[in-house]
């Protein structure tokens, strides 16, 4: 059923927006069933366009003190309070002090604010 076998060089974790750029490479005539689903989960659920995302978690990982997986999770999902931070953190089984987790949201909304409004007519990005 598979006629081409791939070899799995690297694995790391990367956020929606990256799969969605990674697969949007790729014409959808040459995609398997599985990539296509892939593909159309991550256009419907992905947050934000890769590069906010990658600003995202390297300034949550940089200044958040947030591990990679920790970042990307945030970044796929995008919390927007305290108590859906908290959420997180809760099942990191980390407790994170309160102005940690606003430097964290602000990071969150600040990059979300910029890709929600970049193509909008007269907002300056």
């Amino acid at each position: 059923m598979y006629s081409k076998l791939t070899e799995v060089i690297k694995r790391e974790i990367i956020s929606l927006s990256e799969v969605k750029k990674i697969l949007e490479s790729v014409s959808l005539d040459e995609m398997d069933q599985i990539q296509r689903w892939t593909y159309d989960y991550s256009k419907k659920f992905a947050k934000t366009d890769y590069d906010n995302a990658k600003v995202m978690i390297d300034n949550l990982v940089n200044e958040g003190d947030l591990s990679m997986e920790e970042a990307v999770e945030l970044v796929n999902v995008m919390p927007k309070s305290l108590e859906e931070l908290r959420a997180f953190t809760f099942g990191w089984k980390k407790l994170i002090v309160t102005e940690k987790l606003e430097k964290i949201k602000s990071i969150l909304l600040s990059n979300h604010d910029i890709a929600t409004h970049k193509d909008e007519p007269g907002i300056e990005s």
